[in-house]
């Protein structure tokens, strides 16, 4: 099984991912958890370079570089845990690159992420999506003791247009699940587990 969480920073995707990985293991599931971008040695130092601040990236490159350290992960990482019976847990996925790069920065025609999407991701498609909802305005105040890198530099604009790709999505792809993340931590966990016992 393959599964992703998305959102904009502060949403709870890292604390809801810890904690579905300590249910599954302790129900004698093998689990597997990579963030994006990352999760490889070379989707590492890609990373480094997209979050880098001093760096100004055109849109397009950025697309580019986040759909390279995908395929390296999916390729290196995710499809042998597959293969070997894993449940794979991913933190974001091209759903992201949807938003982010073709919402957020609108760089290329959707279409084309599209494919960019399905050809990064090794024709890997999640069998559910966890999308936590919250705002800008509540990222800000979840997010305000952390130092900010070069995608959470982008600004208000910026993020709320992210926000339209996570909502556009949610209601195009069955394989979402939109969660309002303004809830406790215990219901929201409750939810996932819930939609996962139901497949």
């Amino acid at each position: 099984m393959l599964m992703s969480f998305e959102g904009i920073d502060g949403c709870g995707k890292s604390t809801q991912i810890e904690l579905l990985k300590e249910h599954l293991i302790r129900s004698g599931k093998k689990v597997e958890v990579f963030r994006e971008p990352g999760g490889s040695a070379i989707s590492e130092q890609i990373r480094t370079i997209l979050l880098n601040t001093d760096d100004d990236i055109h849109p397009v490159a950025e697309l580019l570089l986040f759909s390279a350290a995908r395929a390296q992960l999916i390729a290196e990482k995710v499809e042998p845990a597959l293969t070997e019976g894993y449940i794979v847990i991913l933190d974001r996925f091209y759903d992201s690159t949807t938003a982010y790069q073709g919402f957020g920065r609108d760089s290329i025609e959707l279409d084309y992420i599209a494919s960019i999407n399905a050809i990064a991701s090794l024709g890997k498609i999640p069998d559910l999506t966890f999308y936590l909802k919250i705002s800008w305005e509540e990222s800000k105040k979840r997010t305000a003791h952390m130092q900010e890198d070069r995608m959470e530099k982008a600004g208000q604009e910026f993020f709320e247009k992210v926000i339209e790709g996570y909502n556009y999505l949610a209601k195009t792809e069955e394989r979402f699940v939109e969660i309002d993340a303004s809830q406790s931590i215990n219901s929201i966990h409750e939810t996932i587990l819930m939609k996962i016992a139901a497949l």
